[in-house]
């Protein structure tokens, strides 16, 4: 297995979650949220992108609405909903759970 591909991997299992983190307490433009996980150097583009916010939105993780623009036309904004807050909430405490566990696997294999 080529490190590229295994990087690719454990990025697209955080995706949603750091989709939800960046949206955190502000409607946000796609090309934003994306500027958001580039700057993470979690890469990201538009075609893997609109899907997830497809199906965030269907999950009524995510709400959107459209707003009228001075450089074109109107942009589609995605906001967080009080679902998606709780379902954040829930993925906060499963991630913490993750890096314990990978770290008590990790500290135990330098045991060894």
């Amino acid at each position: 297995m080529k490190i590229e591909n295994a990087k690719a991997q454990m990025r697209k299992g955080v995706l949603e979650y750091c989709i939800l983190l960046v949206m955190e307490g502000k409607p946000l433009y796609a090309t934003t949220i994306i500027q958001g996980l580039k700057e993470a150097k979690m890469i990201v583009v538009e075609g893997t992108l609109y899907p997830l916010l497809t199906r965030l939105k269907n999950d009524g993780l995510l709400s959107y609405r459209w707003e009228e623009s001075t450089q074109g036309p109107p942009r589609k904004y995605y906001e967080i909903t009080e679902g998606g807050k709780n379902f954040l909430g829930e993925l906060e405490v499963s991630w913490s759970e993750l890096v314990d566990a990978v770290g008590k696997v990790k500290k135990a294999g330098l045991n060894n």
